[in-house]
């Protein structure tokens, strides 16, 4: 995190917007596997356009969201 303020920073260029929105649908997609996994995840806050979340569950669901992790990864 950068200490210089948001106004001094350079725009998003096209590619960089692409890239951030194209970081957010994997996200999105890791997020999902936890949830089919039986994990619960919960929004905590957002600030802006950060959100905190929390990712809890078994560690049977952990197993279960590590092997649909890998298996997508193999994929």
């Amino acid at each position: 995190m950068s200490n210089q303020p948001a106004f001094g920073r350079p725009a998003l260029t096209t590619t960089a917007m692409r890239e951030a929105s194209s970081g957010c649908a994997e996200l999105d997609e890791i997020l999902a596997l936890a949830r089919e996994a039986g994990m619960l995840i919960t929004l905590d806050g957002q600030i802006g356009r950060e959100k905190y979340q929390s990712i809890a569950g078994s560690l049977a669901s952990f197993e279960r969201f590590a092997e649909a992790l890998r298996m997508a990864v193999a994929a």
